[in-house]
């Protein structure tokens, strides 16, 4: 059995190092991938828990809280990796909402809980965030602007699952004779 309050404890010291990383800029992109099986020992997709999808979730939203992000969270390939978010974000970001509600078993215990707690979720095909965790090799890369930078922090599991940070960066373009400073 899962200890939720020491997942949200691991979780809570993982967000803390990242925030002394990273510096967060109001309203932007947080994607989140979460296998909650993952994270209770089993195999990605065959054993949602909504435990640990709420407790996961409590600690996110303080931390998005604290920077005024928007959470985006990253559903399972039964429906394409759409992503679950407020529809304000949407608004932002011009992102064409499309119908779908992510239930436990299309779309993941992470991403079905997000959708019930949010204020006005809508579900988008993509995005393009700022930032963003792994929780249990998910793969949200492809939601993230396109120089994804990882970050190092002291946590690297959360349950049984493997967790990855990271932060993105603009391209840096031009030749031999361009400065970036």
């Amino acid at each position: 059995m899962t200890n939720v309050s020491n997942l949200q404890t691991t979780l809570s010291t993982l967000l803390s190092d990242l925030e002394q990383q990273v510096v967060f800029q109001p309203e932007q992109l947080f994607v989140v991938g979460c296998s909650t099986s993952e994270v209770i020992g089993e195999t990605i997709g065959t054993a949602g828990a909504m435990d640990v999808a709420t407790a996961i979730y409590t600690e996110l939203q303080k931390f998005a809280e604290r920077h005024q992000l928007y959470l985006a969270f990253q559903g399972c390939e039964h429906i394409n990796r759409a992503l679950t978010l407020e529809y304000a974000a949407a608004q932002k970001y011009q992102l064409e909402p499309v119908h779908v509600v992510p239930v436990k078993t299309a779309g993941g215990s992470m991403s079905a809980y997000a959708y019930t707690q949010m204020h006005k979720p809508v579900v988008v095909e993509n995005v393009q965030a700022h930032a963003g965790i792994d929780i249990g090799q998910t793969l949200i890369g492809m939601h993230l602007k396109a120089v994804a930078v990882p970050i190092r922090t002291s946590v690297k599991t959360l349950g049984e699952a493997v967790v990855t940070v990271a932060t993105t960066r603009p391209k840096l373009i031009g030749g031999v004779r361009a400065q970036y400073e």
